[in-house]
This record gives structure tokens, sequence and C-alpha cells, in this order.
């Protein structure tokens, strides 16, 4: 008998943070909850957690769940729950989050590549409804793409996940884990923004041994020039990946998801004059570039879209 309203279990396993959720058929997000990874404590310990956190979740909306879906950092293999190589993720290689988890709470539970959860919770329940062709690109600790073509989730050779945040954007930018040499990602992640400003600030600069992408951000609200430089800088990089991106695919929309989105609207704006400045042979200006419709909550409501995506009804 096919489930009409499913509360589904929704995880979003980050480089720094992992947050749990129930998404109701809505994309509601019900109850949540988040701790830090702690990737070095093991891959064990953060699924006691991650279950621990769920069952609580649950507990406090008074639900029951239907599956999990999972939205993950880094290469995975969405079919067999698999985490590959992770940077952030070091010693978690050939662990495997379904697994684990459909064993403790006897349910289906389905995984992908984060930035492609936060694609397929755009595309069902965020700024992607009634669309075919979009990009979601989630900008966090790293850079990820999902790509969504004529309503359909891409998937890449032995259904791999296309790395586009680790497209080369300044080729003699600094070295990247992946091999390359100024890719999207090591330019213009959360903790580069931070860095970066930490290398070219005076000893006495506010806050300098604790910066992250959040305060650089609003250091720049208050006019702090080196914050305006900086944030200057990363919306350049971002908007060059952005313009590759529509000279590619051109795509009906272009979704920017992730914790560096919070600060959308000092970004956007140079994002979108470097594509109309940079996409001359595609209808650039039609493609739509926006902040997620699902907000903060995006990667959760991501991870519970990977769930209806694989077995529910949408």
């Amino acid at each position: 008998m096919a489930v009409q309203h499913p509360v589904v279990g929704a995880i979003d396993i980050g480089g720094t943070k992992i947050a749990v959720g129930a998404i109701d058929a809505a994309g509601r997000v019900l109850a949540k909850d988040v701790a830090p990874t702690r990737a070095a404590a093991g891959f064990d310990a953060a699924m006691e957690r991650v279950e621990a956190m769920l069952e609580a979740v649950c507990t406090r909306a008074a639900v029951e769940l239907r599956g999990i879906g999972i939205g993950a950092t880094g290469p995975i293999d969405p079919m067999s729950g698999e985490i590959g190589v992770v940077e952030f993720l070091a010693d978690w290689q050939g662990c495997n989050p379904v697994e684990r988890l459909s064993a403790h709470f006897g349910l289906q539970v389905a995984m992908e590549n984060d930035a492609d959860a936060a694609a397929l919770g755009e595309l069902l329940w965020g700024a992607g409804r009634g669309k075919r062709h979009l990009i979601c690109v989630t900008i966090g600790t790293g850079i990820g793409c999902g790509i969504v073509h004529n309503g359909v989730l891409y998937r890449g050779v032995d259904g791999a996940h296309p790395e586009i945040g680790h497209h080369v954007i300044e080729a003699s930018g600094p070295a990247c884990y992946c091999g390359a040499n100024g890719c999207w990602e090591v330019l213009a992640r959360g903790p580069a923004i931070a860095a970066r400003l930490a290398d070219a600030a005076p000893a006495d600069y506010p806050q300098r041994d604790s910066l992250t992408a959040e305060v650089v951000c609003e250091l720049a609200r208050r006019g702090d020039p080196l914050a305006r430089h900086e944030i200057e800088r990363e919306a350049h990089y971002l908007g060059v990946g952005v313009a590759n991106l529509v000279t590619l695919y051109a795509p009906e929309l272009i979704v920017l998801s992730g914790s560096v989105m919070n600060g959308a609207d000092l970004f956007v704006p140079t994002i979108r004059a470097v594509v109309l400045r940079s996409c001359g042979l595609v209808p650039a200006a039609r493609v739509e570039i926006l902040p997620a419709g699902n907000g903060g909550d995006a990667p959760l409501i991501g991870a519970g879209a990977v769930w209806h995506h694989r077995h529910g009804q949408h």
C-alpha cells in the first residue's frame, strides 16, 4: 500500500557539523538537532550520536519515520552507501551510514552527496519547484553542485557525482587536496574567506584568531575595509564559478545554498554582474540566480528529499 503522507528522517553529514531532523511530506522541518561532526573521534562514535539525536527528534515531534534520507559531504557511492575519499572525513573512507542506520532503525535509507541532496530539496520543495533544468551550488566548508537535467538528477559514469567544486578557476592559485591548483573550492569555500582575511589583517584586528566566513560578513556590513575587500574577492571567485556553470549548462536556475550564503546579500549582486559580463554566448540574462528557497535548513530538507527521490511518491 502506497504511503501518502510519510514523515522521514533527514541527516546532513558535513565536515564540521551533523544535522538531524524529521521532515514531513510538504518539506517542513518538524524538529531538528545539530552537533559537531567530531570526525577524528571516528565513524562509529558519530553514528551513535546520530542514532540518539534522531530518536530524540522523533520523540520531540511525536512521529514515526517511514524512512531516512542522508546528504553527505564529499564523494560517496549513492547506490552502495559507502563514503569515499573525503578531506574532512579522512578516516571514514569505506564506512557505510546507509547500512548502519538501516540496521539500527529497520527502515529504508537512501544517501546522496550533500550537493545533490540540496538540489533535490530545491526541486521538490524550494526555489526550483516547476523547473526542469537547475543547478544547486552548496558553499560551506567545501563547495559542491547538484545538477538536475530535464527533471532528473544527473549522474556521471558509474553513477558518479560530478565534482564541480573542483573545476579550476585560477591555475596559479593554491593547491587543493584534489590534485589541482586554484580550484573553485580551495578559493571560495568558507574557511578560505576567513584564512585570507586573517593573513591580511594586523595582529590587533578584531577577532583575528577566531574569524569565520560569518564573522567576515558581519564585519563587512559594519564597513570594515579589510572585510569588505575580502567579500569583494570572494564574490568575484563565486561569480567566475557560477559563470562557468551558466556557459556550460545554460540552466533555467542556479540556486545558491550552504552556510556562506547566509551572506547572500553581499555576494549575489557581484555574482550576477560577473555572469552577465562573462556569458555572452548563452542567454545568461534568462538564468535566474537565487538563494536557496529552503533557507538555512536547505541541506537538512534536501536530505529528506533524498528518500522521496529514491523511495517515495514525488
